[in-house]
């Protein structure tokens, strides 16, 4: 399958534009949508380039159209509650199936699907799932439909979901949560929904677990986030070659493997990726087993076996793995001392000593024995939980995915970690707090926000890549589902 890229069809043009830093955002560039063919694009370029007085901006304006970002013309309406205001904002989040334009970097979905705002303008994966979630609760069930059909659809196309429908996405996925999306929704149907993407899990669950994405690890074969390229991500290229401007040309190639991999993670950036905890280059993501993953796994395998429950092999075969993979986890990703759960880098053959809320994926699906996972909640509320919620890690190193930040997704796997071990009064906690500082912000500035400052409850998040966006697929469907839960607590 030979699709190409922005880089791929409009080179040099798409290089000259992205280091020449006329749009400072580099998911620009590779967003903009031309205004006829490539190759006339190209050669207009080549001719015009180096007549006196050229200037790219005005060549990009002339030949480009800048990808519209919708949420950011919504005008909220301070009349209505937190609750009122998400619900609005469904439709200005909604995307028709997509048309073919050619030069785009768009990978046409042939369903309705929800963004999730800002910057970002197209279905991402592990974001759709927070995102239903909320349309669960608004009764969108439909368009839950549509959503799974369209990453059902990139399977059998491509081999996985890519991490966002995007050409320049193809060479990497997202934390897998295409079989937490089926669960939910046999949830609101019936069975009858795991035989429906019986064939998509089970080719999602070979991409997961064959190939590079495997790593050897005291006999065992753990997968890990792994970017099958090694150059500049393209949505973000002049930032990557500036992130690696002091170090060696020859390992450049494997470093930018690594803010590659990271972004497959979800979590780009987070120090829980670098040898040193405030050093973006340092980073090494693909040496990592993460906990997260091997949880999300284990989630896969017996989601599989439920689809196959009448085919007696492949029951057996995802429910012995499901069982090898949680033993993997507490034994290898579990620390006896402190009582939570790590990654595990493979380079030091010991756990990282990030502190993260990564640890409680294991406890969020129920791989954990109840004695451990006291001991996990206990910490959990003793180091990560702060005045508006879980924070991401006990680093502050200016990265997003690290303190003071909370993230939507983060927030619901804490609680239903603390409500499937039974600890409703630390579950209450951190739903009250997460859904107190959304509306408290949205009274302030009318928004819901990708991520959110909980450790100073007058502040606005930061760090990272780009400016906080508002919107915000996944921190509306989190706000709505958690404050569901707290109704049913207080009946």
């Amino acid at each position: 399958m030979n699709i190409k890229s922005p880089i791929d069809i409009f080179s040099p043009l798409f290089e000259d534009i992205a280091l020449s830093n006329i749009l400072p955002d580099g998911k620009a560039v590779v967003d903009l949508i031309p205004k006829t063919k490539p190759e006339e694009i190209l050669e207009a370029y080549k001719i015009q380039q180096s007549l006196p007085n050229f200037d790219l901006k005005d060549f990009v304006t002339a030949h480009f159209v800048k990808q519209e970002e919708a949420i950011s013309t919504f005008q909220s309406d301070m009349s209505l509650s937190c609750q009122e205001h998400v619900e609005t904002l469904w439709s200005h989040l909604y995307r028709n199936p997509d048309l073919v334009v050619e030069g785009s970097s768009l990978l046409p979905l042939k369903h309705s699907y929800i963004v999730p705002g800002g910057r970002f303008n197209e279905i991402y994966y592990w974001d759709s799932y927070f995102t239903m979630l909320g349309l669960k609760v608004s009764g969108k069930v439909d368009l839950i439909v549509s959503m799974i059909d369209n990453f059902a659809d990139q399977i059998t196309r491509f081999g996985h979901i890519p991490n966002g429908n995007r050409t320049y996405y193809l060479s990497r996925s997202q934390p897998p949560f295409f079989a937490m999306m089926v669960e939910l929704l046999a949830s609101i149907h019936d069975e009858s929904i795991y035989l429906k993407y019986r064939d998509a899990l089970y080719e999602e669950y070979k991409y997961w677990t064959s190939g590079d994405k495997l790593v050897s690890y005291n006999g065992y074969n753990a997968p890990r986030y792994y970017d099958v390229m090694d150059t500049p991500r393209t949505e973000m290229y002049l930032a990557d070659i500036e992130t690696l401007e002091g170090i060696n040309t020859d390992q450049k190639p494997s470093k930018y493997r690594h803010l590659r991999s990271a972004a497959e993670s979800g979590w780009d950036f987070s120090s829980r990726w670098f040898a040193a905890e405030n050093d973006l280059s340092s980073i090494e993501t693909y040496d990592i087993i993460p906990v997260d993953l091997q949880s999300l796994l284990w989630q896969m395998e017996t989601t599989l076996a439920k689809a196959y429950k009448n085919e007696n092999e492949l029951y057996q075969f995802f429910i012995n793995k499901a069982e090898a993979r949680a033993h993997f986890i507490n034994t290898e990703c579990w620390d006896e001392e402190t009582g939570y759960y790590y990654d595990v880098n493979m380079t030091d053959r010991c756990l990282s000593k990030s502190i993260n809320a990564a640890g409680i994926f294991p406890l969020a699906f129920g791989i954990t024995q109840p004695d451990k996972a006291n001991r996990a909640l206990s910490f959990l509320r003793t180091r990560l939980l702060r005045s508006g919620g879980i924070v991401t890690s006990t680093i502050n190193s200016g990265q997003q995915w690290d303190a003071p930040n909370g993230w939507a997704p983060l927030q619901w796997m804490a609680f239903q970690a603390a409500k499937r071990y039974n600890d409703s009064s630390f579950a209450i906690e951190i739903a009250s707090r997460w859904c107190t500082l959304n509306e408290k912000v949205y009274t302030d500035t009318g928004k819901m926000l990708e991520k959110y400052n909980v450790e100073n409850l007058d502040l606005i998040s930061g760090g990272g890549e780009y400016p906080v966006q508002d919107g915000f697929g996944w921190t509306n469907g989190v706000y709505l589902a958690l404050k569901e839960e707290l109704e049913k607590f207080s009946k």
